[in-house]
């Protein structure tokens, strides 16, 4: 009896965590099919900065304003795709041939020098996740991309990546961004200043800060190149 009582106790427990997780998994579905046709205000990372800048300032606001997707000059989104997933219109969220690229090349130094995400991937952590890792976070983060992937358009995802990624310390999109280190509309960027700021995306605070970088001149540099080989969605 006590045996029966155990398995059914452990039954339910686990009809339960699965009913949970499906639970889960709608709602994450239900924001996506809602953001594939209205902006979101905010996401999860903007809050989180909001959070750590508020600690040490009260008064402390992000830096954002929307803009469409034809309000954004072609090199921005030339740049951020030849910088950050240059097979973005080709694959399905997930960029595998990247992935193990960038873990060969990290199991070679000994430490992580390069990523595998793609901008898909990117934007399905900004919007839902913490910046914690976990392969249960990483597991979350691949259906919600696969989830983005099949209910939005390309263009979709790029306009809302490219509104939401943070680019300074409390600057987010590529509006505030523009108008941030440049003064400028994010429709007048050039070919220059939109493969600088492409190229700070990976350490954005830090080139915030570090606006001089070598690292960030060379990089910039080789991403204005690749521009020309690029077509945006």
């Amino acid at each position: 009896a006590m045996l029966r009582r155990a398995l059914r106790f452990l039954v339910r427990a686990l009809l339960l965590a699965i009913a949970a997780v499906l639970a889960l998994q709608l709602w994450y579905l239900g924001h996506v099919v809602w953001w594939s046709a209205f902006d979101p205000g905010s996401t999860s990372f903007m809050d989180a900065e909001l959070d750590r800048l508020r600690e040490k300032d009260p008064r402390a606001r992000l830096q954002q304003q929307w803009v469409p997707y034809e309000r954004i000059s072609p090199n921005l989104k030339r740049a951020v795709i030849a910088a950050e997933d240059a097979n973005f219109t080709d694959h399905d969220g997930v960029d595998w041939d990247a992935i193990e690229k960038a873990y060969d090349s990290n199991r070679k130094k000994g430490k992580v020098v390069r990523g595998g995400s793609t901008i898909t991937m990117q934007l399905a952590k900004n919007l839902f996740l913490s910046g914690s890792r976990s392969y249960l976070r990483k597991g979350q983060e691949l259906v919600i991309t696969y989830m983005l992937e099949a209910v939005m358009s390309k263009r979709r995802i790029l306009e809302i990546y490219l509104n939401v990624a943070e680019w300074g310390v409390g600057v987010f999109g590529c509006e505030a961004a523009a108008r941030h280190y440049y003064g400028a509309s994010a429709a007048q960027l050039g070919p220059a200043q939109a493969a600088r700021l492409a190229s700070m995306l990976p350490r954005p605070r830090c080139y915030d800060r570090n606006r001089g970088s070598a690292v960030l001149e060379r990089r910039s540099a080789l991403v204005q190149r690749w521009l020309g080989d690029v077509t945006p969605p």
